[in-house]
């Protein structure tokens, strides 16, 4: 194809489009910036000097120079959450909810926010009231799972347990805590006074139904099984079927031997119950050589003490330790040695350690084992003397192992 000269002209003409298209962009740019609030850059220039503080007090006066500023609201709203300062985060969300003209979807983003300032400020019934209106809307699955931590704070499990079941529905994903749910309602039956046998088992087959449909890990559904094996126990207890409540509590010891500890004193009882302590004490004494726990240790420390005397158990302790060294185990065999009721003056000084001597020796150990006799959630390390199945600091279902500190260590 030839060259024509005339082409020519289109340079300066494509020249003079491309420089009126930069120059119109420019202008638009610096008239925008100058409709800007000065307030905008104050406070972008906090930010930027690390002053979050007069950061948000510039901001909110953007918001209030320019109340289509709905991002910044959002924003502000985020702020005042984190800060802890819910009067005020509350207070943004809810004017963005009175704009009629605020769009629908940012109508949902607004609600949702609002539920969760609710929720962190602690009013639950507001909180609860704000996420179901958000059941159908683009939020429904975040708003669902706050409901549900909204029921299990109230105790509401009947609510919790319809709530899970509809999460089920939405995700495809087991949701193992509604096993524990049905436990709590059986917990609360066999609390009652008088307790609610009939509903009790109701909700322990349907824990057991719960179980086998979540389809759980290993790890989980052995503390889910546990739970309900224990709980079943103690019914068994309340009715007064003593073969039937040792069932339970003896596959523990065979299916889950690191819960002994948790259902040690249960079984002795049982035992004892039925005139047969010794026998009570050589099952966990073998249960103890098989599978060893700091728990388990001082409940047959402490029976071998009563129904045996001293010398054998200071004999069993001396063994346990020196296979499975502990200061938390020597702080607890000297505290159940002086807290001996039937450990007279002339008992203890037959023993290999005078009274005197057994006293000095636990105060020198015993403030360096309190922080070992804790429990601890393996998810956000909370610590507590007793076993939780639900953790109270982050409320994570089964994060704690059956074990103390010291023994994880």
């Amino acid at each position: 194809m030839d060259f024509e000269p005339w082409w020519l002209i289109f340079v300066p003409v494509l020249f003079a489009l491309g420089w009126l298209a930069a120059r119109f962009d420019f202008r638009q740019m610096l008239r925008e910036t100058r409709t800007l609030p000065d307030s905008y850059f104050k406070g972008l220039n906090f930010l930027l000097n690390e002053q979050p503080d007069r950061a948000i007090d510039a901001f909110v006066e953007v918001a209030k120079l320019d109340p289509e500023t709905t991002e910044l609201h959002f924003a502000l709203g985020s702020l005042f959450r984190r800060r802890g300062e819910m009067e005020r985060a509350i207070r943004v969300h809810q004017s963005l909810l009175s704009r009629s003209d605020l769009p629908e979807a940012e109508r949902e983003h607004a609600q949702h926010e609002l539920a969760h300032d609710f929720l962190k400020a602690g009013m639950l019934d507001r909180a609860e009231s704000a996420f179901e209106q958000l059941k159908d809307t683009r939020y429904a699955l975040p708003a669902l799972r706050s409901l549900i931590r909204i029921y299990e704070s109230e105790h509401d499990w009947p609510r919790a347990i319809e709530a899970v079941k509809t999460l089920q529905g939405l995700v495809d994903e087991p949701v193992p805590q509604i096993v524990h749910y049905y436990c709590e309602q059986a917990q609360m039956a066999l609390a009652a006074k008088p307790f609610d046998a009939d509903a009790a088992h109701t909700a322990l087959d349907a824990a057991d139904h719960a179980a086998k449909q979540a389809g759980q890990g290993e790890s989980a559904s052995k503390a889910a099984k546990v739970r309900t094996a224990m709980l079943r126990a103690r019914l068994a207890q309340l009715e007064g079927d003593l073969k039937r409540e040792r069932m339970y509590l003896e596959s523990i010891l065979a299916d889950a031997p690191e819960f002994a500890g948790q259902v040690a004193e249960q079984l002795l009882a049982n035992y004892r119950n039925a005139g047969q302590a010794a026998e009570g004490l050589d099952v966990l004494q073998k249960q103890y050589a098989r599978y060893a726990s700091l728990d388990l240790f001082n409940v047959v420390f402490r029976e071998l003490r009563v129904q045996q005397g001293a010398a054998p158990a200071w004999a069993f302790a001396r063994g346990a330790l020196r296979h499975h060294p502990s200061l938390l185990g020597l702080d607890r065999l000297l505290e159940a040695e002086l807290s001996s009721t039937d450990g007279s003056q002339q008992d203890q000084e037959q023993g290999p350690v005078r009274g005197a001597d057994l006293s000095l020796l636990r105060s020198l150990i015993h403030k360096h084992t309190q922080r070992l006799d804790r429990y601890a959630c393996r998810t956000c390390g909370f610590q507590a003397r007793r076993y939780y199945w639900q953790c109270p600091g982050c409320n994570g279902w089964e994060t704690y192992a059956p074990r103390r500190l010291e023994e994880l260590e």
